[in-house]
């Protein structure tokens, strides 16, 4: 897992909210021209990238984008009141360490934090609601008034990037942010970089296709190929109570939010979970919605799957585990050369 670890640390420490993907797509690109390939990017910043064979084609999805903040207005006591991007709870990220990247490319320090956190003066500190009109970005710079933070040039729309905090323990847990679903675009990056080292033959034509929207619901709704015939998201599995899945295994949806799988094709995938005794689970996610979702709900005639690493604590401080990584690739592998 050497390889997918260290894309994964590489691509965490890329900031990537929804909107503000350019410099992690250009990584992308790098990376797979690096191995010998010839990917492309849509004009909604996506790449896509064909990575051989014929027949049944088949695109792997995954997204770039993750959950982030952006700055609403400056305050007249000059920090930050913000605004979510995508799925980004503020009680989540309580005394989180952030970026603030300005237009003029300039970037600041903060912290984000409760409107008044010293439980020393605020006696309403425990039972404070943490939301986004509560909380606010204090940045690491001397300023005091709307007009000291203007003047460094920080703006309404500026994004603001919170700190991921990545580690890998030695028992093989994979802690940090946005898991969801830089794990998977690592996983992916593996699965080229096997095929053009020619440990995978392949049985049907592959794609992979990572997307810089889906974390606000449009990620896959353009630029699939016009031969695509299957979409399979790998993005992460969900644990949590009354679920099945753990964070060593592969999760395999049957269900979420929009309701049912392609049955023939998650049929496909629990045999062949089955047939190389991989550590995977079935699972229905209540509250989900995937980029092979929004494939379909933009009209494209598609089966579709959903499969991916287990993570725990989605859209807060994930974790997952090498385990889960090495289920998911086998899977995939299996998928595309039997």
């Amino acid at each position: 897992m050497d390889y997918t670890i260290e894309q994964l640390k590489k691509l965490m420490a890329i900031d990537s909210p929804s909107g503000f993907t350019a410099r992690a797509a250009h990584y992308i690109m790098d990376e797979l021209k690096a191995l010998g390939y010839e990917p492309e990017m849509t004009k909604k910043g996506c790449v896509l990238c064909c990575l051989g064979g014929e027949g049944t084609p088949t695109v792997f999805s995954a997204h770039i984008d993750t959950l982030g903040g952006m700055v609403a207005s400056v305050k007249s006591n000059g920090r930050l009141k913000l605004t979510r991007i995508g799925g980004m709870n503020a009680n989540n990220a309580e005394t989180e360490n952030a970026k603030v990247y300005t237009r003029d490319g300039r970037v600041y320090d903060g912290c984000f934090q409760m409107n008044d956190p010293s439980v020393h003066v605020n006696g309403d500190y425990s039972t404070q609601k943490r939301d986004w009109d509560n909380m606010e970005l204090v940045l690491d710079e001397k300023v005091f008034s709307a007009d000291d933070t203007k003047k460094l040039g920080i703006m309404t729309g500026d994004y603001v990037c919170f700190d991921p905090r990545t580690t890998v323990t030695a028992s093989g847990y994979i802690k940090s942010r946005f898991l969801d679903d830089k794990l998977s675009a690592a996983i992916l990056l593996d699965l080229a970089r096997r095929i053009k080292a020619g440990e995978i033959e392949l049985k049907r034509k592959v794609y992979i296709y990572l997307t810089v929207y889906e974390e606000v619901g449009h990620g896959c709704s353009s630029g699939i190929p016009a031969d695509a015939e299957e979409i399979i998201s790998v993005d992460m599995g969900c644990v949590g109570m009354g679920l099945e899945c753990k964070e060593h295994q592969v999760s395999i949806c049957v269900k979420d939010s929009h309701g049912p799988y392609n049955y023939e094709l998650t049929d496909r995938l629990v045999s062949l979970a089955k047939k190389h005794e991989l550590d995977f689970a079935l699972d229905v996610y209540p509250f989900y919605g995937s980029d092979a979702d929004a494939a379909l709900d933009a009209g494209y005639d598609l089966r579709h799957g959903l499969i991916g690493a287990g993570v725990y604590a989605s859209h807060g401080y994930e974790r997952s585990h090498v385990d889960g990584v090495k289920n998911t690739l086998e899977l995939i592998k299996a998928y595309i050369s039997e």
